[in-house]
């Protein structure tokens, strides 16, 4: 990947600091960052905090909130780990559900046929910039009354039918991590509709403290309940630090400026490279409608060792960089932190996971990549 800051969001943290007694702890920045970040996705509330791992423990803590005796979150065995630790991390059981090939999301269908009694909440990851909706599942889930919560770490400014993914469900989940599609170095954000849900991710954020809600009639609840306590010290919930600085703020409110363009740009890439790549060796039927590029994949459509270990000697004679098994090191459910919680061999029973495990790779899609570069990159892959 290439750097994705840029000089003059430098300069503007320079300039804040240039100040005579610079705020540099959660200040004006978070909270206008918040507010614009909001308006950008459409909806009502979004919370900014230190990491896209900390914005999936906040959805899962508020989870728990309305199920303390826990139960199961559908959950994708091709995502980041944080997805899944953070649903042991609150109690819940993770269940597991194979992707679709054409949206490395969760398969609908799969999703919908293991819903049971004790599912709580549906936890989706929109992967690389594919749109992982269809009408049907959000139609079923609304009938069903099964939350959705949307990580979508890797797919700033996707959409369905024309709305922004982030935006369905009843909370999600963003990252300003170094390589996305924006940054503020560190940094995430939960964003709801949900009133209740702002303001506990906000007491949540903060160590549970009551002085964090911004809601009169919380604060007023919580004194009046608690007349022994000093009401700045009133401590709610058995919470996290995870808040951002007034740095992160400036840093996201830059670069938000130019997020829509750089968007264009990575899918402008993302098009460019697959009409070039070899559709007979490599997919190129992704369901490309809405999507917003993460990074390129290739994945080959048969399995073929041979070729997979030319393929990764030819990238790194070239010095190019790539992912192996796509985010998050493949199929996680072959992961270590895993054993004795799911069964033996449980890894088998996801085989497009397993494909994408050993035959796909990702690739660094940026927007100041030339389109020589991506000319040049599809002719080394096609020529291995």
């Amino acid at each position: 990947m290439r750097n994705n800051i840029l000089r003059e969001d430098l300069d503007a943290v320079i300039a804040h600091l240039q100040q005579d007694d610079p705020i540099l702890t959660h200040g004006a920045n978070v909270r206008a960052f918040e507010s614009e970040w909001s308006e950008w996705l459409g909806v009502k509330y979004s919370v900014f905090v230190n990491s896209g791992a900390s914005a999936n423990l906040l959805s899962m803590a508020i989870l728990k909130l309305r199920h303390p005796e826990g139960g199961e979150v559908l959950v994708p065995p091709l995502t980041w780990i944080s997805d899944i630790a953070t649903v042991l991390q609150n109690g819940f059981t993770p269940v597991f559900v194979d992707i679709c090939p054409r949206s490395l999301a969760m398969d609908p269908q799969q999703i919908l046929s293991k819903i049971t009694e004790r599912t709580r909440a549906v936890f989706l990851t929109h992967v690389q910039g594919f749109d992982g909706l269809t009408d049907e599942l959000l139609a079923e889930l609304e009938r069903r009354n099964i939350p959705l919560i949307e990580d979508v770490c890797e797919s700033h400014g996707a959409t369905h039918n024309g709305k922004r993914l982030g935006s369905f469900g009843w909370m999600s989940n963003f990252s300003f991590y170094y390589a996305h599609h924006m940054s503020t170095i560190e940094g995430g954000m939960v964003c709801t509709n949900d009133p209740e849900v702002y303001q506990q991710a906000r007491m949540l954020r903060s160590h549970g403290m009551v002085r964090e809600s911004n809601d009169d009639n919380v604060k007023r609840t919580y004194r009046e309940d608690n007349p022994e306590l000093n009401p700045d010290f009133i401590f709610a919930y058995p919470a996290y630090n995870l808040r951002n600085t007034e740095i992160g703020g400036i840093m996201g409110r830059s670069q938000l400026k130019r997020l829509d363009a750089n968007v264009q740009r990575r899918t402008d890439n993302l098009l460019r490279f697959l009409r070039q790549i070899d559709s007979s060796r490599y997919r190129t039927d992704f369901k490309l409608e809405g999507s917003s590029n993460y990074a390129f994949n290739l994945i080959l459509k048969e399995a073929d060792d041979e070729l997979v270990e030319r393929l990764m000697t030819a990238m790194r004679a070239a010095g190019i960089e790539f992912r192996r098994g796509s985010a998050g090191g493949g199929n996680q459910v072959r992961q270590p932190y895993l054993k004795g919680i799911v069964p033996a061999n449980h890894h088998l029973d996801f085989p497009e996971t397993e494909h994408v495990h050993f035959y796909g790779f990702y690739i660094g899609n940026f927007p100041d990549l030339k389109d020589a570069e991506v000319d040049e990159l599809c002719r080394l892959l096609n020529a291995v």
